[in-house]
């Protein structure tokens, strides 16, 4: 596979490059890319003209620092490498392995013109003590898998029907960028198996200190069976045989290690929240199918996942659209304006046209209404409504 560019990260850390008194964390599920953005965008900046000696670059994965335990440690490393005369980047790969790391961050700020980039597989992160050191003074940068542009640039398609193929593909592998939809679904399943697994152990376990792997690993195949569908934690606990203060804190755990996305149902007629249930979406379609270890029979799900997925990366905030007795899949909303969107597999059945339709007419308002499906032809659509092929849309 040729390897991708991360253009819409490496755009975002441009806009904050040269903000020494903003900390870049760039945050995400483990083996997202995180590391390859960093490293790509420290070869952007050595080809606009920085200095490769003004850079300085630590992967706390690497054993190459295990002998940095602490802050103390990290402090004394970086002193003995860095001038307190010009400005130095700072990137700290997975920093959270370090003991007390937020002081050193926050010294470094203080005390150098340092420019500082760190990443981390955990939104613990930045509920640790970096807020309270930083006051807000931090940006932060999601990364998610491949979008299905971002695959399709790493395992090209010719003509059209091959893209169609290469979308199914999609559907079934995911878009961990360590997977290859061409070398088939066992060498798949291993690499994502064993992220899954690292990611409840080091990320999850080890963090929250649990040591009920088994009822963790309940509750993740849970979700993962569930995906797209409402649930609570009422109705979690009595699936798993768990405690509802356990499915609480496993649910926090695996929503902070980035495997789920909890997504909050919204009244879109009264303009409120409805906490009586919500949806949880994966954060990679292949990694929920290896781990149940079933087929692509459901296509509906994995592509309503998809597409929740894409909205996340460019930008929205996204949560389920309800309204008497009819729901929307997604209400998206950003820089003050709402989209809604539904997904299905075709609008050529006339009853699903007419349910689709139906959801979308019954809300009165002016915002655009989008029907996805994979639908090679759109069809005419009443009152202002919208009908996409969703691989076109993906690719828009």
């Amino acid at each position: 596979m040729k390897e991708v560019e991360r253009t819409q990260y490496l755009e975002e850390l441009d806009r904050w490059k040269d903000s020494p008194d903003i900390v870049k964390v760039i945050l995400g599920v483990r083996r997202a890319g995180k590391s390859v953005v960093m490293d790509q965008y420290m070869r952007r900046m050595i080809e606009a003209g920085t200095d490769p000696k003004d850079i300085l670059f630590m992967d706390f994965e690497s054993s190459d620092h295990d002998d940095i335990k602490d802050h103390g440690d990290l402090n004394t490393y970086i002193a003995e490498r860095i001038p307190r005369n010009r400005r130095t980047y700072i990137f700290l790969d997975e920093v959270q392995r370090v003991e007390g790391w937020e002081r050193t961050v926050n010294s470094l700020m203080v005390d150098y013109d340092a420019d500082i980039y760190i990443t981390g597989s955990n939104a613990y992160l930045l509920s640790s003590e970096l807020s309270t050191y930083l006051s807000g003074r931090y940006v932060e940068i999601k990364v998610f898998p491949f979008s299905f542009a971002e695959f399709l640039e790493g395992h090209p398609a010719l003509p059209d029907a091959d893209r169609n193929f290469r979308f199914q593909q999609y559907l079934r592998t995911g878009g961990i960028p360590l997977t290859d939809p061409d070398r088939g679904d066992r060498y798949n399943r291993m690499i994502l198996e064993g992220i899954y697994n690292t990611v409840l152990v080091k990320d999850t376990a080890t963090r929250m200190g649990i040591r009920d792997l088994s009822g963790l690993d309940r509750i993740a195949r849970f979700l993962m069976d569930n995906s797209g569908n409402t649930t609570n934690v009422d109705n979690i606990a009595k699936a798993t045989g768990l405690a509802k203060k356990t499915v609480e804190k496993y649910i926090r755990s695996l929503a902070e290690a980035f495997l789920f996305y909890k997504v909050e149902r919204y009244d879109v007629v009264g303009k409120k929240l409805l906490n009586s249930h919500e949806k949880y979406y994966p954060v990679d379609t292949g990694m929920a199918r290896a781990v149940l270890d079933r087929g692509i029979s459901d296509t509906s799900r994995p592509l309503e996942n998809i597409v929740f997925l894409e909205l996340m990366r460019r930008g929205y905030r996204v949560r389920v659209g309800s309204f008497r007795d009819r729901e929307v899949d997604f209400t998206a909303e950003k820089d003050g304006k709402v989209e809604y969107y539904q997904v299905c597999l075709t609008m050529l059945d006339d009853s699903t046209f007419d349910r689709e339709v139906r959801s979308m007419k019954a809300i009165d308002d002016n915002y655009p209404k989008t029907v996805l499906s994979l639908d090679s032809v759109v069809r005419d659509m009443p009152d202002g409504l919208i009908h996409r092929n969703v691989i076109e849309w993906l690719l828009g």
